[in-house]
């Protein structure tokens, strides 16, 4: 490039940048446009104050139109829900959820928290559901929170699907007017009110015939060897609970060969326990040989003697009474709902009590198996039972061998057929009773329950519950909380309803707990009524009321 044509670009390069400055210099010196006037309010607004929406939003927020005029709400009201079946609200989807309950089983109440319906028994959970190993339901709970109507109400929905409820011993009586009300049979046990014959084999021999006749002889066999059996042990059970020891070896194969005797030579009624005596007493072979008097009948009453002591206390009305020494007066039916009403043996007769509870849980699973027998033959149809066992701490503390029975019932419940429910008030019921074998077998009745369910408890109960049943902390302040007494309305004068009446916490192995709230029917109010005798007035009361007033309407004329 020559020196001309680089002079030449320099110079152009000059006069470009003049240009651009002068450009900048013209434009940064035009006008500004006038502003309005509210843009000048705003520009003196200080810079800390936020500043005003000056676009409105295209929806309304959650509580409503935010500005002046827009309706906006401190307050936001839950939108009303309605509950149905999958069939009555498939077509509202999406705005229809599921439960998060299970809703298998019988209708029990309404989850605490979000509302949801709460399904739930021990058969239909262990049946159906698979949710449960077996078919066992342990509930406890303070006194006056409502055990016993949930109970109620599960042995009422479990009846419609076609389940037996059977009350084993009902010692208030809780059960009697709801098993009227399902058509069910009451036998009523006591002093003066009925009997129960212990030598009764009850449907046993009926069903034996029947299953010969369909040609079912070692089934019929095995009817007859468990009724001998069941009649050998109550036996066993009345002697060991009127001495307080257990009968000796020898005495039990005399009452043994004894009832072989009476089934061979009375076969026109039911013997009773007046006929196992005459028997004994007159010493046949079968029971001389078991005795082994070496052909001394002398010998052989000097062994009978205290045997022959016992059964004549037995027989003829002793500390036992007669309740078990007659013909029995309302046999049990296994095609029905029953109860045993034995609420007239007061607590003070703790041995008729003990004896009466073990005759009932023996009629009653004798009838049961009777029915799962006739059953497996396809004779009659399979029926499964509800078997209630209320107030279960007076049951395990009315004698020996209560425990042992009940432990084996928890163990072979589903063997049995049955479903079962366990009632009482606290952990202490169970570490209450006299030996610690005893109470080891009671504790494994919590802890082999299919279900828990667990109303209000003080604070000393919860880290015994806690041994046996895992309950987080949360599940803790529940159920303490549901344990505070009610509070007095100064408005009405009387107490309020206790905060856990009818709130239950239902836990499942290590499963978070269910917490439900149970409210009554109107159908269901009149056989839940446990306080029957305190509605009318005492006449002795109303007397003094009626002294007192005509005192007062006397003073009033006198001073008038």
């Amino acid at each position: 490039m020559t020196p001309d044509q680089i002079a030449l670009l320099g110079l152009g390069g000059l006069v470009v940048l003049m240009a651009i400055i002068i450009a900048v210099i013209i434009l940064s010196g035009r006008k500004q446009p006038r502003q309005p006037a509210r843009s000048r309010r705003d520009a003196n607004v200080s810079a800390d104050e936020p500043p005003e929406l000056s676009v409105r939003p295209k929806r309304p927020t959650a509580r409503g139109w935010i500005g002046r005029g827009g309706g906006s709400s401190t307050l936001v009201h839950a939108p009303t829900e309605w509950r149905g079946t999958t069939v009555q609200v498939c077509g509202l989807w999406p705005y229809s959820i599921g439960a998060g309950t299970p809703m298998v089983g019988v209708p029990l109440g309404r989850h605490i928290h979000t509302g949801a319906t709460v399904c739930g028994d021990p058969i239909s959970w262990f049946q159906r559901a698979k949710l449960i190993n077996n078919p066992s339901v342990f509930i406890m709970g303070l006194p006056a929170l409502g055990k016993s109507t949930l109970v109620r109400r599960m042995a009422t929905g479990l009846s419609g699907f076609g389940s037996i409820p059977f009350v084993l011993g009902d010692l208030k009586p809780d059960y009697v007017d709801l098993i009227k009300a399902l058509g069910g049979q009451v036998i009523r046990l006591g002093r003066g009110r009925g009997n129960l014959n212990v030598l009764d084999p009850g449907e046993s021999t009926e069903a034996a015939a029947k299953l010969r006749a369909a040609g079912f002889d070692q089934e019929a066999k095995e009817i007859e060897a468990d009724a001998h059996g069941r009649r050998l042990t109550m036996v066993s059970a009345l002697l060991s609970i009127l001495r307080k020891e257990p009968p000796t070896d020898v005495e039990e194969s005399i009452i043994d060969q004894g009832l072989r005797v009476l089934d061979r030579t009375i076969t026109d009624r039911v013997p009773i326990l007046a006929d196992l005596l005459e028997v004994v007493q007159q010493g046949p072979t079968e029971l001389r040989e078991v005795a082994v008097d070496r052909g001394d009948f002398t010998q052989y009453q000097r062994i009978t003697r205290a045997l022959e002591a016992s059964l004549i206390s037995l027989a003829r009305g002793g500390r036992l009474g007669e309740t078990f020494s007659r013909p029995t007066t309302n046999p049990m039916q296994r095609d029905r709902p029953v109860v045993y009403d034995i609420s007239g043996l007061k607590e003070t007769d703790v041995d008729l009590r003990a004896a009466t509870l073990l005759a009932c849980w023996s009629n009653g699973f004798a009838t049961v198996n009777v029915a799962n027998t006739l059953a497996a033959a396809g004779l009659e149809p399979q029926r499964h039972y509800f078997v209630v066992m209320d107030e279960l701490w007076q049951a395990l503390r009315s004698g020996p061998g209560m425990v042992d029975r009940v432990d084996s019932l928890t163990r072979l419940n589903r063997s049995y057929g049955v479903g079962q429910a366990m009632i009482t008030h606290t952990m202490r019921d169970l570490d209450s009773l006299p030996t610690e074998e005893e109470r080891m077998k009671a504790r494994g009745f919590v802890e082999r329950a299919g279900m828990v369910i667990i109303g209000g408890l003080p604070q000393a109960e919860i880290p015994l519950l806690s041994a046996a049943v895992p309950v987080s902390k949360a599940e803790q302040d529940l159920l303490m909380g549901w344990s505070a007494p009610p509070s007095w309305d100064p408005a009405t004068s009387q107490e309020t309803e206790p905060p856990g009446r009818g709130k239950f916490l239902i836990k499942v192995g290590g499963r978070p707990g269910i917490p439900l709230s149970v409210k009554l029917t109107e159908t269901e109010k009149s056989t839940n009524d446990t306080n029957k005798l305190w509605h009318a007035q005492s006449r002795v009361g109303q007397r003094a009321l009626e002294v007192v007033d005509e005192i007062i309407e006397e003073r009033e004329e006198r001073v008038s």
